[in-house]
């Protein structure tokens, strides 16, 4: 008697099915021998296309992420991170409001900043980032352990008023407000990045967000002329004031000499520009580039002193700075003198003839190219 048609069909299925398991059983075992403990991928959990956009991403590099990743990269995700989204996220918790238009364009605005100081490093300081970093190259580096910050100060670009921020994020101060400058500067206890043994930097500079704060190359220069030169000084004046007067001013009388006092901004170009300066290069006119070194440390957040305010209370809410501590704007160093500004620094250079300019143009050639500032003038090249 023949087995009935059906029957047939129902064995032959069941053998079809017994060699298709031990294909895929074969074809298993040696993935799982070269990955010990591989799993089939899973649907994704991290941000989906329009949480993406929305979310300015710090992760434990301390890096702060476009849609795509760091430069490409895609770190994992930690509890740190979940935790510093979810502020983020809250603050632009209004669907569709102001609030969270402006928090998606200073997250743009952040990755252009990467991108292009990215380009340019690749471009002009190729291999620079894998070099080794030495001490003196974070010397400028202040270090916020709790809320795992490293800011590199930038003299006229709104130090001062970072350096209060950190006293009041480390606990040294109860307000911004009651910081004077001098305490800001000179009795802060804050501790540098070189303090710190390799390991320590080496560990910081990995894990913590990196802050830099630049401004437009000749406003900043004619607002350290301002204040070192034109207002009185009892270190720069003497230090830097009688030797530059001595080399750069014809019949220059006694007085301006021995007191050192009375510097005027062509001499102070001439100075600067001079490579055998009759007195060394200073942190409040010394370019960004070589400053805090932005090629070897890639900067995660890159804020502008034109938008100084907005952008510094923006990071801070981002990294979870308490609610209360927002970024101050007052001026205590010679409150009285109006701010440098676009005018008054096209003023100071009126001074130069073509040539001048030109040249203090190619002294800051790099931070203009770095940071997308625009040429101060039309006839530079």
């Amino acid at each position: 008697m023949r087995p009935a048609p059906s029957l047939w069909v129902l064995v032959l299925l069941g053998v079809g099915s017994l060699m298709l398991l031990v294909r895929l059983q074969d074809l298993t075992d040696p993935v799982l021998q070269q990955n010990p403990g591989v799993q089939l991928p899973a649907a994704p959990k991290w941000p989906t296309k329009k949480d993406a956009v929305e979310l300015m991403e710090v992760v434990p590099t301390g890096r702060f992420l476009s849609p795509v990743g760091f430069l490409g990269s895609r770190p994992p995700v930690t509890k740190r991170h979940r935790k510093l989204l979810k502020s983020v996220s809250a603050s632009s918790a209004p669907a569709g409001g102001e609030e969270a238009v402006v928090q998606q364009r200073l997250v743009r605005t952040q990755e252009s900043r990467r991108r292009l100081l990215a380009e340019v490093c690749s471009k002009y300081q190729a291999g620079v980032g894998q070099q080794p970093v030495s001490q003196r190259q974070v010397s400028r580096i202040y270090v916020e352990d709790q809320l795992r910050l490293l800011y590199c100060e930038v003299p006229k670009a709104g130090c001062s008023n970072w350096k209060r921020v950190l006293m009041v994020l480390g606990g040294t101060a109860s307000s911004t407000r009651d910081i004077p400058h001098d305490a800001a500067h000179y009795a802060n206890h804050l501790r540098r990045l070189e303090s710190y043994d390799r390991g320590g930097i080496a560990q910081r500079l990995r894990s913590y967000t990196k802050v830099l704060f630049v401004r437009e190359p000749f406003e900043r220069l004619v607002s350290a002329f301002r204040d070192k030169f034109e207002s009185p000084n009892s270190y720069y004046h003497p230090v830097f004031g009688r030797p530059i007067i001595s080399r750069y001013r014809v019949n220059a009388t006694l007085t301006a000499l021995r007191s050192g006092t009375g510097v005027t901004f062509r001499e102070f170009i001439q100075y600067l520009l001079d490579v055998r300066r009759p007195v060394g290069m200073d942190i409040h006119w010394q370019p960004v580039s070589q400053l805090c070194n932005p090629c070897l440390l890639r900067y995660d957040f890159i804020g502008r002193f034109e938008d100084l305010e907005e952008e510094a209370n923006f990071l801070l809410r981002s990294v979870g700075a308490p609610a209360n501590l927002t970024f101050p704007d007052f001026k205590d160093r010679n409150p009285l003198a109006e701010r440098t500004s676009s005018r008054i620094t096209q003023k100071y250079f009126s001074q130069l003839n073509a040539t001048e300019r030109q040249r203090a143009f190619d002294f800051y050639y790099m931070d203009y190219l770095m940071f997308n500032y625009s040429k101060p003038f039309q006839d530079l090249h």
